[in-house]
């Protein structure tokens, strides 16, 4: 009997990229039709695997545009090891949480969501709440076996002393234990968290998305087009409405909307257990 193929990521389809930039700019949500002001919500942006801030370029505007206060993650690409670069972005989150006197929502794109979830695992009175993008964060290594071996090609480097890299022992030594386990804890109950994933996802397996703690929604969209996917735009519309209306801290008010639209399609959010 012939073994089964094992299940990969459908790669090809990330050329879907110029299809969803395009489907992006006629969008409403891109007009910003229908979108809460958000009256200077802080919000925090980490790009994925290789990726820098730009990446989240489109987003990060369309955000400020809409009156949420944004701060870059400060990344040229996202290869650092992980219990450094988690540090360094909690700075950057008590800095934004201090200036905005305001609890700070998190969007994470691929790994950037790995990060996300240990920073609200680590602060959460910092953090009103999360939105993953294609995260994996039941297995990050749950990936297309081309971009495992980019994984791999990074700590070679990083572990011969390429500075500015993690290593091999950050993968499977002891260096990013504590990163590791925290990755895998609940969220505090009023810490919000929304899973965004796509079945036609081409680098992440998405049943690696799939976290128990979190709110999960299904979209269609490739892998890096996660960070322009209308339909993931919208989700992160009403998680950051969501997040700001549970949020009591002192600064945090809600806003009345632009224009009146239904809110069909909102997912609801799951306080994490």
């Amino acid at each position: 009997m012939t073994p089964p193929l094992p299940l990969l990521p459908p790669i090809w389809r990330e050329g879907r990229l110029g299809l969803e930039v395009a489907a992006l700019m006629r969008s409403k949500v891109w007009r910003g039709e229908g979108v809460e002001d958000a009256g200077g919500q802080p919000v925090l942006l980490i790009p994925g695997f290789l990726a820098g801030d730009d990446s989240l370029g489109l987003m990060t505007r369309w955000l400020r545009k809409t009156g949420h206060h944004t701060r870059k993650a400060g990344m040229r690409a996202n290869v650092g090891c992980s219990s450094t670069v988690v540090e360094q972005l909690g700075e950057r989150l008590e800095c934004l949480a201090e200036t905005s006197g305001q609890r700070v929502a998190i969007i994470g794109q691929s790994r950037g969501g790995n990060f996300a979830k240990v920073l609200a695992v680590r602060h959460p009175d910092l953090v009103s709440g999360i939105v993953t993008l294609g995260s994996p964060q039941l297995d990050p290594l749950d990936i297309h076996p081309f971009v495992r071996a980019q994984v791999f090609a990074v700590g070679t480097l990083g572990t011969l002393g390429l500075r500015g890299l993690f290593s091999h022992d950050c993968l499977t030594g002891k260096c990013c234990d504590p990163f590791w386990e925290d990755l895998q804890k609940p969220l505090r109950k009023d810490v919000g968290y929304l899973s965004v994933y796509s079945k036609s996802d081409g680098v992440v397996n998405w049943r690696a998305c799939l976290d128990p703690h979190a709110e999960q929604l299904e979209i269609q969209a490739s892998h890096i087009g996660m960070a322009i996917a209308p339909r993931a735009w919208r989700a992160v519309h009403h998680a950051l409405a969501d997040f700001r209306g549970a949020d009591r801290g002192p600064a945090s008010r809600r806003r009345k909307p632009r224009r009146s639209t239904p809110r069909a399609d909102a997912p609801k959010l799951r306080r994490a257990a």
